[in-house]
């Protein structure tokens, strides 16, 4: 994954990508995040399907619901904040992964670098960007969580712009930062999960016979990458989701406990298909589109370095 550009080069590249794979999936997170706050009906307080039987029902029934109830373009709110989030968190994880990873093994290192320098390396590039991009992630979820107003009632928001507007005026400018924490835990787990797992997948494959820096290669290793951030990233991407898109919990500990005391362990995976879904399709695209970029950034710099010396040759 790794290339010789600047690092504005490489967040480029990645903030492109993150943006371009954010836009294709965020039906799946739209159905993720609403399946993660509906609540099961022990949960002692009113919210989504929390009456009756359970409002959504699966990835695609949830999609469906959505599309029937509030428009197609309902499985899309949200994709402002997601690009801006993307924009931000997608160019700078990226972007920062291979400086600080070359940090972590020092300048004299020699070979291939161990899973677990990789690992750090992620960990530490996660928690960096989403500390940055905590609001858009914020917003994001809020306007993904708000259902469908009904004739008459005023909307909570607008739309993005009003959002970070509405927050912030009502709730103060820290409220950005509402979730930071289960946001850092969340983000630095499924970067590193992410990332550390691309990163060794596509080197573990590449030593395979007949294998070669294709897309084929990118595609399973973007896969690989996927299936692994969300099984370990899914219970904290739950408490995330909670957190940020309900003030019925005072602390990301008080809704861990009663999330595990009225649903049971399984709710920290409720939506891992949809889940996974989503993540290892964005993964997919996100690498394939990345690597692509950034390879056309690379031999474009290449030729035109090599350009004024071949004119050169040539007129001489």
């Amino acid at each position: 994954m790794a290339y010789e550009i600047s690092f504005a080069g490489i967040f480029a590249c990645s903030a492109f990508a993150a943006c371009f794979a954010e836009f294709c999936t965020l039906p799946f997170d739209t159905s993720k995040v609403r399946l993660q706050l509906q609540k099961g009906a022990a949960s002692g307080h009113s919210g989504e399907g929390g009456g009756g039987g359970a409002k959504y029902k699966g990835l695609f029934g949830t999609m469906m619901t959505i599309a029937k109830d509030e428009g197609i373009f309902a499985l899309w709110k949200g994709v402002i904040p997601g690009l801006h989030r993307q924009f931000l968190y997608g160019g700078l994880r990226i972007g920062l992964y291979e400086p600080v990873k070359a940090f972590i093994i020092g300048s004299d290192h020699v070979g291939e670098v161990s899973l677990f320098s990789k690992i750090l390396a992620a960990l530490l590039t996660g928690a960096i960007a989403i500390a940055v991009a905590n609001p858009t992630d914020l917003v994001k979820v809020r306007l993904q969580a708000e259902s469908k107003a009904p004739v008459g009632a005023p909307r909570r928001y607008i739309g993005a712009m009003d959002a970070y507007y509405t927050i912030v005026k009502q709730e103060g400018l820290t409220a950005l930062w509402t979730g930071l924490g289960p946001n850092i835990a969340r983000n630095a787990i499924i970067n590193a999960a992410e990332l550390a797992s691309y990163d060794h997948v596509k080197e573990t494959i590449l030593k395979i016979p007949g294998f070669t820096d294709s897309a084929l290669t990118h595609i399973l290793a973007g896969l690989g990458a996927g299936f692994f951030a969300v099984c370990i990233g899914s219970p904290v991407d739950v408490v995330k989701s909670r957190m940020m898109g309900d003030s019925f919990y005072k602390s990301t500990f008080d809704c861990f406990f009663k999330t595990l005391k009225n649903e049971g362990p399984f709710a920290f995976y409720k939506g891992f298909l949809p889940n996974f879904t989503r993540l290892g399709l964005w993964n997919v695209i996100m690498f394939l589109t990345f690597e692509r970029f950034a390879s056309w950034v690379w031999h474009s710099r290449i030729v035109a370095t090599r350009a004024p010396l071949i004119i050169r040759k040539c007129h001489g």
